[in-house]
């Protein structure tokens, strides 16, 4: 056979990042492939009713393919399902959101496509199954993703010596400088995290899940934010997804919005444009007295001398 007409098949098997539609029953299926990275593909007839495989080409869902190579977009000719994470991640809504940024990061960080990302793909596979084991809180799981993912990258923060100098002496992190930095290379608008979230995010980074999962919500948060920063400095690009990833934990939000609704305060204005605080017994209590005295608006003069000239024409 000749080689312009040998069919160019081969299988694989990979994680289903992205689809988007194309014509009327088709769709184009961003996978990353354990052997041969981030690929694209035309799925054909997978919208349909009848679709063999359109379940199967799913996000989330880790599939075992058939592709035929072609000069734009290669082809799934067969798709079998080995783990459809997507059924489980689907009922939790912190989860969901959790597994669409590392997908939505996986891709980021595969710039180029049907290059192998061997370590990139097991740790997409390896974070999707933590989440449906639900043994950590999403945030860890996503937040030592991004850290895992940076590394992999080669982009891994320095958190125990200074960025610039090796000291290990750094009290602060800088993004643009590459993690934590000493008091001498510290540049202007670098963050002052707490020592605990420092050592958070050593622990994600790591794999320490008892210390992780032993830390203080107030320190997750910061965490969180300095991750996230620092992972879309690098990225030069934004993470569309973080904006629906819930930062704060159900019973921690729940627990807050009790504390206040004990405490039952409001904001009013104060003198120096601040609000202030003020409770509803203070309230109620201002109302009756402004009640009492009958407190209303003073007419100005001229309004006063407006109503009274008929009158005073009328007795004359």
């Amino acid at each position: 056979m000749r080689d312009n007409e040998r069919v160019s098949l081969y299988r694989d098997e990979g994680v289903v990042l992205r689809t988007q539609k194309l014509g009327e029953a088709d769709r184009i299926v961003t996978i990353l492939t354990r052997r041969t990275g981030r690929v694209r593909a035309a799925a054909k007839g997978v919208r349909k009713t009848k679709s063999r495989f359109g379940a199967r080409l799913e996000p989330f869902t880790h599939v075992d393919l058939q592709l035929y190579e072609r000069r734009s977009l290669d082809l799934v000719t067969q798709a079998e399902t080995l783990r459809p994470y997507g059924e489980r991640l689907a009922t939790d809504y912190p989860r969901y959101t959790a597994g669409t940024a590392m997908l939505e990061t996986a891709e980021k960080l595969t710039p180029v496509e049907k290059e192998p990302a061997l370590r990139q793909f097991l740790l997409v596979v390896g974070g999707l199954r933590t989440l449906v084991e639900g043994g950590h809180d999403p945030r860890l799981v996503l937040d030592a993703f991004f850290l895992r993912s940076l590394a992999i990258a080669g982009y891994a923060p320095a958190l125990e010596d200074c960025a610039r100098c090796g000291e290990r002496t750094g009290r602060s992190f800088a993004i643009a400088a590459g993690g934590m930095v000493c008091g001498s290379c510290r540049p202007p608008g670098s963050a002052s995290p707490a020592e605990a979230t420092v050592g958070l995010m050593i622990a994600l980074l790591r794999g320490d899940w008892p210390r992780a999962d032993s830390s203080e919500p107030r320190h997750r948060v910061e965490c969180s934010g300095l991750v996230a920063a620092y992972l879309q400095w690098h990225l030069e690009h934004g993470i569309r997804s973080l904006r629906h990833v819930e930062r704060e934990a159900p019973s921690e939000r729940s627990g807050r919005l009790r504390d206040e609704a004990g405490r039952g305060v409001s904001e009013k204005p104060s003198s120096t444009g601040q609000p202030e605080r003020e409770a509803p017994s203070e309230r109620s209590g201002r109302l009756r007295d402004e009640a009492g005295r009958g407190v209303s608006e003073k007419p100005s003069s001229t309004s006063e001398q407006a109503r009274e000239a008929p009158r005073n024409a009328a007795v004359e």
